[in-house]
């Protein structure tokens, strides 16, 4: 039984978007809510049918977060393969070390102007287009260092690249965050960053694979391949809706409707999806903002919203500065320093990094929901302390010798592995998830992109000053510098991270600044986190 005027929902996930998206266990049967027993009927359909719909409109769900991920495997791409590319275009192009930091470094810093380019893009044509154009930008990036003749020109690939990852990191959390339903929308906003870790490892299978070539056509080779994910990026465009919420930021209500109705769970949670977005709707177009555009909002915030942005901002910058950059971009100078010689060992040294970081994004994408947000970054943080400590203990014993190399080496790649699996099992993915819910419907792009554009200054400031921090303090040093901030994330965490699992995105803003009672009944409705805004 379908809504008036409605087409006849689909039955086998090709359909369309789910109407279910506001997500939630509630007293009031939401759309996306989690239906009581006794009331999984329709009134025109038992419960077998609504279980059909739902893993359809679950199915289809997860498609377009796999197809709004795919720019995310270029930046694990770029981070993996340039770890051994270096190593060869140091050779062909004899680059400084100055220039090495510089090439490697950059990409993060020139990445944030494509994320706040891409926070106001993606406001004015959409969520969807703004995950093409990241893909074109790249596409050009890529072509360009591919066939560098010299550092500048490979300089300006790079920028270009730069470009186009920040589009594609700070747009595709959002997106994937503003279709989900809420109780399976942490899962499905991890799918970036396994897709990260994913490309991470493909990178370091392409330095592996084609290492055997001439010093000046392995590195282009490599560089190459990474342009093949972003093609696959114009079928996705064929494939994803437009966010439904960023339709009713532009009032085109009944576009977002047409969208939401395609794969109804049931009636009953279709009309309240409708009603919800026609609410939205109003909120949005009678101008409840005291005249303040986005970014006097964000410049200077409201109580409710400065803290929003301590969290939100807080913990993409810890997610860099304990370090995983450095070993990712630098695992191989890591392991050299630990006594492994040959270039073959070192790369299958990192191949491994690469495998674990991937297979525990994998485990966090089935935790992350049924955990809860904050139990993943207690382990995640404590976990990656001790890792860092044991690595420095470990490397300034070698150091003196009074370790054996053998075991040295040993630890070494263990506790490296340790460190980015508890990375991937917690604050990886956690803090591109709660960059993308905390914020209200009106803030979320641009405060995501300045999200992006922090975790990506601060990358890039480890990457571009690691081997110079390295040759003052020695390895040993800078990985106990960054156990140390590693430790300090632990009480970031306890101090300024809620837990958001299983809430609406509307009912996550109440955390932050609103009546706890209502916040633990679960009875907020759509506009209230909105009109929290402007209280303080």
């Amino acid at each position: 039984m379908g809504l008036p005027g409605a087409d006849p929902p689909a039955a086998d996930g090709g359909g369309g978007l789910p109407g279910r998206f506001f997500g939630g266990e509630r007293k009031y049967g939401r759309v996306g809510g989690v239906v009581p027993r006794g009331q999984e009927g329709d009134g025109g359909g038992g419960g077998g049918v609504l279980v059909r719909r739902r893993e359809s409109s679950r199915r289809y769900v997860f498609a377009c977060s796999v197809f709004a991920s795919l720019n995310s495997v270029l930046l694990g791409y770029d981070v993996g393969v340039m770890s051994g590319c270096i190593l060869f275009i140091q050779k062909d192009l004899h680059i400084t070390e100055v220039q090495q930091e510089l090439l490697v470094g950059c990409l993060s810093f020139i990445s944030l102007i494509g994320s706040l380019a891409g926070g106001r893009t993606s406001d004015a044509v959409g969520r969807k287009w703004t995950i093409g154009l990241a893909a074109i930008v790249f596409q050009a990036g890529a072509a360009v260092m591919t066939f560098a003749p010299s550092f500048e020109v490979l300089m300006i690939g790079r920028l270009l690249a730069g470009v186009g990852i920040g589009f594609g990191v700070m747009i595709a959390p959002v997106y994937i965050a503003e279709i989900s339903p809420a109780a399976s929308r942490g899962s499905f906003t991890s799918f970036p960053e396994i897709f990260i870790n994913l490309g991470i490892l493909l990178g370091y299978i392409s330095n592996y694979a084609f290492s055997g070539l001439p010093d000046h056509i392995s590195w282009r080779v490599m560089l190459a391949v990474g342009i093949l994910p972003s093609v696959s990026i114009a079928f996705a465009l064929l494939v994803i809706p437009e966010s439904p919420r960023w339709l009713v930021m532009q009032n085109r209500t009944d576009e977002a409707r047409e969208v939401l109705l395609r794969v109804p769970a049931s009636e009953g949670e279709a009309k309240e999806g409708l009603a919800e977005i026609e609410a939205a709707a109003a909120v949005t177009s009678a101008g409840k903002y005291d005249g303040k555009t986005v970014w006097q909002e964000l410049t200077r915030p409201s109580p409710v919203i400065r803290r929003m942005l301590i969290t939100g901002l807080g913990i993409q910058c810890f997610q860099q500065i304990t370090g995983i950059d450095a070993l990712v971009y630098y695992s191989p100078t890591i392991f050299r320093d630990a006594g492994i010689t040959t270039e073959s060992q070192l790369l299958v040294a990192t191949v491994a990094v690469g495998f674990f970081k991937t297979a525990f994004i994998a485990l966090a994408i089935l935790l992350i929901d049924r955990v809860g947000r904050k139990p993943l970054l207690y382990v995640s943080t404590v976990g990656m302390t001790a890792c860092l400590v044991v690595l420095a203990a470990t490397l300034a014993m070698l150091a003196h010798g009074s370790v054996s190399k053998s075991a040295g080496i040993a630890v070494a790649i263990l506790t490296v592995c340790g460190d980015v699996a508890f990375f991937s099992v917690g604050i990886g993915p956690i803090c591109w998830v709660m960059s993308s819910e905390i914020f209200p419907l009106r803030l979320r792009s641009q405060a995501a992109a300045l999200g992006a554009v922090m975790n990506r200054v601060t990358s890039g400031a480890v990457a571009m000053s690691f081997l110079s921090v390295c040759r003052a303090i020695s390895v040993a040093g800078a990985f106990s510098v960054f156990a140390v901030i590693s430790a300090l994330s632990v009480v970031f965490v306890y101090r300024f991270v809620p837990e958001t699992s299983g809430k609406t995105l509307e009912e996550i803003e109440v955390l932050f600044g609103c009546d706890g009672e209502a916040a633990a009944r679960g009875e907020v409705e759509l506009g209230d986190g909105e009109h929290l805004v402007h209280k303080g």
